[in-house]
């Protein structure tokens, strides 16, 4: 049959045989780059399958995502389908300066319970969420302060916002997930009866890449290294860690260091069974508050600890840590530290550790 008995049958103008034709265009194109952010899925987690020592820097500088394989930070595939679940265990709280809001309103208090049914019916869907998102009412109860909470079975709300993590360490939101949450929040609204207020899905991707630019900027991984004049048994460097402070990972390869039980820095893993030339200390600079002089106390630590065994700060090439090269990595950090307070994400704040995780 041509092409133009087909229009007949079909009783179809010249436009609308045109734009049936660009939505299978369309869905062709998202087919196909589904399948190769499928891929690129598959081989990021070949490369974070990686022993953590292999895949950090070893030279006291500065290192970042920003630098990391651009594989390993893809937009979700078809199968990635959206699957909420309210984070009530870490209670955090939707942060707009990292999260897309969409609010709904309602014509009159309607229970927790009511809308708890709705969204726990989410989770029957298959498929694992990449994105953080959450989910908070606005409570409405005569004898309780008005205020942003986790829902509650036993409580009235007024409003509902539900929010979606914009970016995080494995890039900008997907716009295939952006669109499966925000027709599942239309869906809310609508079995709800309530207003909602969301900004355009243009906006929230824009949003999401500036984001991402500017986290991929910020997130920075700083390393010292204490090279060994003699190599040191796994039970020696053990006893010289536990006696400065550290406390031994669960699982059992790595030294952390914590301050008020904020971890701190912690060491790269290393194998119990073999002797220990060098020690690599680590140090996740968004996620320490800069009050903690985190870089200070690290670099203290690994000059006491080359002091007790024997061996000394160098780079990656072996090489002795000059005072020029701590200065320069102390100066680099103040202007870390000042671009993330102006970005509204200082580090060590829950909004950076939701961010650069």
């Amino acid at each position: 049959m041509s092409l133009q008995q087909l229009m007949t049958v079909l009783d179809l103008s010249d436009l609308q045989m045109a734009l049936a034709a660009i939505g299978l265009l369309i869905l062709i194109v998202v087919a196909i780059l589904n399948l190769r952010f499928a891929r690129a899925r598959r081989k990021a987690r070949e490369v974070s399958s990686f022993p953590l020592n292999e895949r950090s820097a070893r030279e006291p500088s500065f290192s970042g995502f920003a630098d990391a394989d651009a594989q390993s930070r893809t937009e979700p595939s078809l199968s990635d389908v959206l699957m909420p679940t309210i984070a009530t265990a870490e209670k955090q709280a939707i942060d707009p300066r990292i999260d897309c809001v969409i609010t709904l309103r309602f014509d009159g208090p309607i229970s927790g319970a009511e809308i708890l049914d709705e969204i726990n019916a989410w989770s029957d869907l298959d498929g694992q969420a990449t994105a953080k998102w959450m989910c908070e009412g606005l409570n409405a109860d005569i004898d309780a302060a008005e205020d942003w909470e986790v829902l509650r079975e036993d409580a009235s709300y007024a409003e509902l916002q539900l929010a979606i993590q914009l970016a995080s360490r494995l890039g900008p939101i997907g716009v295939l997930e952006l669109s499966d949450f925000c027709s599942k929040a239309q869906a809310l609204a609508e079995t709800l009866g309530s207003q909602i207020d969301m900004p355009s899905v243009s906006t929230m991707l824009e949003g999401a890449k500036e984001l991402d630019a500017m986290a991929a900027e910020s997130d920075i991984q700083l390393s010292i290294n204490v090279l060994f004049d003699e190599q040191l048994s796994w039970a020696a460097l053990q006893a010289l860690m536990l006696q400065k402070g550290f406390r031994l990972a669960r699982n059992g390869r790595r030294f952390d260091f914590f301050s008020n039980e904020q971890l701190l820095f912690n060491s790269t893993d290393l194998d119990p069974s073999a002797p220990v030339t060098q020690l690599t200390l680590l140090l996740e600079v968004p996620l320490v508050d800069q009050e903690q002089r985190p870089f200070e106390r690290m670099l203290d630590e690994g000059v006491e600890i080359a002091q007790s065994a024997h061996g000394r700060l160098v780079d990656d090439n072996g090489i002795n840590l000059t005072g020029a090269a701590v200065i320069s990595i102390r100066q680099h950090l103040d202007v870390l530290y000042a671009n993330l307070d102006k970005s509204g994400v200082p580090a060590g704040s829950s909004t950076a550790s939701r961010l650069f995780s």
